[in-house]
């Protein structure tokens, strides 16, 4: 059901204040809880929950010629299944334009960090090279899914392990894990996605907050060699933003980095 104007009016007033219905200051994350290893199939797993809001990733790997272009490169292709169990605002069919999106955010956020090493998936030079297949599922929409769904991911990725080879036979044995785990860098991607709802910005909106917004620009930020990088930008609802506003939430997303990077971290092992 659409959100009534007066709801999005109070939501605005709040945010002119510097709060949120749930006691959450603008920039506050709500609580983030990361489960992996929830598939026995899967070469790797994770269930993420924030707040409300619940997305579980699945990676698979297979062999397949590469790209033209890479001849030398392995492949990776994140799918998102907006499941209409997660909101009423979903139906079944295909991809919607929204999961598209979602799918592509998270993407460029792993592509462009560099975060997955793609010459180490190479088997064979223009031949044969690892693919990398992630598929995102909703379970629960109560805003933020694309921050939930590149958490979801990474997490899938950091904890998968390689499945077996037989290169003779020239196939993987599916169900059959090696000890040997994804070639990753150390560099871990973090997208946050900031919201304009009126003169506000805010991060992590639930679903009410993000239905009062009328843009939205997602980073993809890593750090390498202690020197933070902003390897993707994507702008998202109808309304605009200004140069200033643009550089203010870069300089947010830079001091709010380090926060939800040592969150997922700790809920990792990581640390």
């Amino acid at each position: 059901m659409e959100l009534s104007k007066i709801m999005k009016r109070r939501i605005i007033e709040h945010f002119k204040e510097g709060k949120r219905f749930d006691g959450r200051v603008p920039l506050d994350y709500r609580k983030l809880n990361i489960e992996t290893g929830i598939s026995q199939n899967a070469e790797g797993s994770a269930k993420v929950k924030l707040g409300n809001t619940e997305v579980v990733a699945g990676v698979k790997m297979d062999v397949s010629e590469p790209y033209t272009d890479h001849e030398d490169e392995g492949t990776l292709i994140i799918s998102v299944e907006l499941m209409p169990m997660s909101s009423p605002r979903f139906e079944p069919g295909p991809p919607s334009i929204e999961a598209i999106e979602i799918a592509r955010i998270v993407d460029r956020g792993l592509r462009e960090s560099k975060f997955i090493d793609f010459k180490k998936l190479c088997i064979k030079k223009r031949e044969k090279v690892w693919g990398i297949f992630v598929d995102l599922y909703a379970l629960n929409d109560d805003g933020s899914l694309i921050d939930a769904c590149a958490i979801a991911a990474l997490s899938a990725l950091l904890t998968a392990r390689m499945p077996k080879y037989d290169e003779k036979e020239e196939r993987v044995e599916y169900g059959e894990f090696t000890s040997k785990k994804i070639p990753l860098n150390e560099n871990v991607p973090v997208t946050m996605t900031f919201y304009k709802a009126g003169k506000s910005i805010i991060l992590d909106p639930t679903r009410e907050e993000e239905e009062s917004s009328e843009a939205r620009l997602s980073l993809a930020l890593s750090r390498i060699k202690n020197k933070l990088s902003i390897n993707a930008l994507q702008k998202g609802g109808e309304d605009t933003f200004t140069e200033e506003e643009i550089f203010k939430i870069i300089d947010l997303a830079v001091e709010n980095f380090g926060k939800i990077e040592k969150e997922i971290k700790i809920q990792l092992n990581l640390q």
